[in-house]
Parts: C-alpha cells; structure tokens; sequence
C-alpha cells in the first residue's frame, strides 16, 4: 500500500489538535496576562479576575508551567510586550458596520493585519467613530441600534466570509456587526 502509513495519519490528526490547542491557549494566557496588569496581582486568591482566568486556563488542561509563565509576563517579569485592547471600525462589503474588538502587544502590525482583511473584502477600516454610533453598549457586548438588511444570499456569504476571517485571527476578541441575527442563520 504505497502512500499509506500510520504514522501520517496520526500526524495529521496531531497537527490539526494541536492547532486548535495553541489558538485556544494563547487566548487564555492573553487573559491571564490582562487580568494580572488589570489588577497588579500575581497570586489568583487576591485577585479574582486572575482566579477566573486560572481556572479557565486549568479546565482546557493548560500547563500549570504555561500559567506561571503568563502570570510572569502579566506582572512584567517574562518576555513579551504590553497587550492593549483595541476597537478597529470599519465598513465590509455591501456597507455592512463592523467592530473588531482586538487584545495585541503590537497595535501597528495588527492594525495592518485588520485593515488588509476589510480590504481584501472590498471593506474599508474606517476612523474612530466610523462605525460606532451603529452600535450601542449592553453589557460586555455591543448591540447593532441600525440593523442593515441584506436580501441576496450571495451578498450574506460575503459578509460572513469577512466575519468568519475576523474570528480566525489570533488576536480578535470579538467582532459585531450590523446585520440582524435572522439574517446570519438563513446562510449557515
């Protein structure tokens, strides 16, 4: 059987498990980190925001070397840049409003990073302010007040693809847009 073998198999399988397991621990050390500078506490029985993360971090099996590590870095000890939150507005295609909610150490990279994915849309990244005033804050989260309606499927999958492109990247924390909910369910 030419072009078989277990091992490659297993490899591939390993490396698409591994790729989900290192998106999904540099999210929680990026949490770790915030809730450390958030506070200026290392020890998660002060600093509940870090007990959270900590927690986290332990259900998804994350190395406790790794958390000591994040905890390090948040306290400023360990490599690693200071990770800002930031919100990237712009319009996608079709003038559908969008927020991108971003936690980076390098806010010229992933600016650039965000705006090449609004173009490669046929969006824009727009100024403060471009896309805001669609939205309004409720909670943790922003609700769409100006809901664009969007009647061709074609037009919704272009969106989504921008969405879906947002959410892949390592460093978007969430993103909103101004299409109501009913719209995204009839493309999935």
């Amino acid at each position: 059987m030419s072009g078989h073998s277990k091992w490659a198999n297993i490899h591939v399988k390993k490396s698409i498990e591994d790729k989900k397991r290192a998106k999904i621990f540099t999210q929680l050390t990026k949490n770790i980190m915030i809730a450390v500078r958030a506070s200026g506490n290392g020890d998660p029985n002060m600093n509940p925001s870090l007990r959270i993360a900590v927690d986290k971090a332990r259900q998804a099996n994350m190395p406790n070397e790794n958390i000591q590590r994040a905890i390090k870095r948040g306290q400023g000890v360990g490599d690693g840049g200071q990770l800002e939150e930031v919100t990237y507005e712009g319009y996608g295609p079709h003038g559908v409003g969008f927020l991108v909610i971003v936690r980076t150490d390098n806010k010229m990279r992933t600016g650039a990073e965000i705006r090449h994915l609004f173009d490669k849309a046929g969006g824009s990244l727009g100024g403060p302010g471009s896309a805001m005033y669609l939205f309004a804050r409720s909670g943790d989260e922003y609700v769409s007040t100006i809901p664009l309606e969007l009647e061709d499927e074609e037009q919704k999958t272009q969106v989504m693809e921008l969405f879906d492109a947002f959410e892949e990247h390592d460093d978007v924390e969430a993103v909103y847009m101004n299409m109501p909910q009913d719209a995204l369910t009839t493309t999935e």
